[in-house]
């Protein structure tokens, strides 16, 4: 343990409490252990933080009695998530839509497609285009 990630006052940290790694007191939580236990911050700020990796890493503290439960999936917003996933899952050469998100930054398409020359990529775009 650092001397200076223990600051259980604030002082040093602009206000925050701050904790080493794995001493934050009990009913503190990060937002991944919340999601775990089906709850979301609520809109509360950060009440701490925990201080990793020799300094390097910070994660937020979340009071845990004041979190409100995750809101259900309602069908709208299951048909936006699923046209924002098909945007990341679709091949813009083929059309093929794949169970996983494509290298479309780097590659720009599917690994099939990029391994083509041009001139067969663009035969393969006439094709897929009604």
């Amino acid at each position: 343990m650092r001397a200076p990630d223990l600051d259980p006052t604030g002082e040093h940290h602009g206000g925050l409490p701050t904790w080493p790694w794995r001493y934050a007191d009990d009913g503190l939580r990060t937002r991944r252990q919340l999601r775990d236990a089906g709850l979301r911050p609520g809109g509360q700020e950060p009440a701490a933080q925990v201080v990793c990796r020799g300094g390097r890493r910070i994660a937020y503290l979340y009071r845990l009695d004041q979190a409100l439960p995750v809101r259900p999936m309602t069908p709208g917003r299951a048909a936006a998530l699923d046209r924002a996933m098909a945007a990341r899952q679709t091949c813009p050469v083929c059309s093929t839509r794949y169970d996983h998100c494509l290298p479309l930054k780097t590659l720009g398409c599917c690994l099939p497609c990029a391994e083509l020359t041009d001139e067969e990529r663009e035969q393969l775009a006439a094709l897929a285009r009604p």
